[in-house]
Parts: C-alpha cells; sequence; structure tokens
C-alpha cells in the first residue's frame, strides 16, 4: 500500500469552490443541497431521494437540475475573479 499514489482528476482549488458553493446553497436552499449531497456524493437515484425527502420524483429532477445550474454558475464566478 505504501507504493499507491492516490490521485484525483480533480483540482484542489476546485474541492474548494465546490464546497463553498455547496455550503451558500444549503443556505439558499437546503433541499436542494441535500439533493446534490444525495445524488452525487450518495449515489441515490432519483427515486431513493424523493422517497427520503418526502417529495416526487419529478421536484428532485428539477431541484437537480436547478441545483446543478446554480453551482456551475457559483463555480464559475468564483473562477473568474
Amino acid at each position: 500500500m505504501d507504493d499507491v499514489a492516490l490521485m484525483s482528476p480533480a483540482r484542489p482549488d476546485d474541492i474548494v469552490a465546490l464546497d463553498d458553493a455547496l455550503r451558500r446553497l444549503e443556505q439558499y436552499d437546503k433541499r436542494k443541497s441535500s439533493v446534490v449531497e444525495l445524488r452525487y456524493f450518495g449515489g441515490l437515484t432519483v427515486n431513493e431521494i424523493a422517497e427520503l425527502l418526502g417529495v416526487s420524483p419529478i421536484t428532485v429532477k428539477r431541484d437537480w437540475s436547478m441545483a446543478k445550474a446554480w453551482l456551475y454558475r457559483q463555480m464559475s464566478h468564483e473562477r473568474d475573479k
């Protein structure tokens, strides 16, 4: 194991920017933040998330789409500074 290097394709700056953007999203809309965490990091399906959050699958899909666009915009804005 000592010879194995752990590598991530994401740059450290991108990870920090994503974390910052997720924190802002959580303040803006807790449910959308939860959808991102459950979908992206938890690997849950739309139906699993809908059941867990007590909303319809179409609501999860809308939240997911909106959250992705919101995060992209936030991260792009930070990158342009």
